[in-house]
């Protein structure tokens, strides 16, 4: 499944900040525009997956349903 989000990159110096508006807490910075993209990329998979283990404990014993959720905006 594919997400789309909105990266931001600022130049900052000599180097970029990057951070994505929709997923506080994503944000890295890079020496060069292309490492700030890709640094921004790790950044946003790790923060979903550390938020998927995070809800899989927090339902843990419980009765829930799961389902994907598609969102078009």
């Amino acid at each position: 499944m594919e997400s789309v989000f909105t990266a931001i990159f600022e130049k900052d110096g000599d180097g970029w900040i990057a951070y994505v508006a929709e997923l506080p807490g994503a944000n890295t910075q890079g020496d060069t525009l292309d490492e700030a993209r890709e640094n921004l990329k790790e950044a946003v998979s790790l923060i979903l997956e550390a938020n998927r283990e995070l809800a899989g404990r927090n339902i843990a014993g419980k009765e829930v349903v799961r389902e994907e959720l598609f969102v078009t905006t």
